[in-house]
């Protein structure tokens, strides 16, 4: 798999599992995704990538593109995950996301303005009408590419309609980090720290991803 641009596939109904947590070992997590795949493969995993924190050295995003269905509830009775966090050196229970596609939008006007930084904004938040939100997103879509925003990704949760998982791709890190100091009127959610139980929002580049869908021995 190429790296980064969330890597979640382009089916609509997409599932993603996100896990927000802080470790000791950067390199120990991604080895975890990159040698052993019984965890991922417990999960019904087809893809996962790695985002490491730009500005807190041991926080980590590791989003899961899933083959089915399924609820925090469900996954917290999952033997994979525990292994997961077993092996990750994981003691806390981190913050936990699993949601569908809401919305996927692309705003670089060509394929070879999405290479090089993959920086992202990451945050979860309960709204109060999802349209309403995205209705919100598409009106300020402009400011959003000019101040460097390259990917608007919207997930919505299997558990609660409400709660609402975004992912902003930008140009560079210094944009990304600007965004998130001062966000846009019409990214309001985002601009919680750490509100409402959910960690506050990641920052944060592409590390490494994995195609648990490739043909065995490629190497990735």
């Amino acid at each position: 798999m190429s790296g980064g641009g969330f890597s979640q596939g382009n089916d609509p109904h997409s599932l993603v599992l996100a896990l927000d947590y802080r470790v000791d070992d950067v390199d120990r997590t991604w080895s975890l995704i990159e040698h052993d795949h019984s965890p991922l493969r417990g999960l019904g995993a087809r893809h996962a990538v790695l985002y490491t924190s730009e500005s807190e050295p041991n926080r980590v995003l590791v989003t899961i593109g899933l083959r089915h269905r399924a609820s925090v509830k469900e996954l917290l009775r999952s033997p994979a995950v525990f292994e997961w966090f077993d092996r990750s050196g994981v003691n806390d229970l981190p913050a936990i996301f699993a949601g569908e596609v809401r919305e996927k939008i692309n705003l670089a006007q060509s394929d070879s303005e999405q290479g090089g930084t993959e920086v992202i904004v990451g945050a979860v938040a309960t709204v109060a009408d999802p349209a309403e939100l995205m209705a919100k997103v598409h009106v300020g879509l402009d400011r959003f590419a000019a101040a460097g925003v390259r990917k608007v990704w919207v997930y919505q949760a299997v558990d609660d309609g409400h709660e609402v998982m975004t992912l902003l791709e930008f140009d560079s890190a210094a944009s990304a980090q600007r965004f998130n100091d001062h966000p846009d009127s019409a990214a309001e959610w985002m601009a919680g720290n750490g509100s409402g139980g959910y960690p506050r929002p990641f920052v944060g580049k592409f590390a490494a991803a994995i195609d648990l869908m490739a043909p065995a021995g490629d190497g990735r």
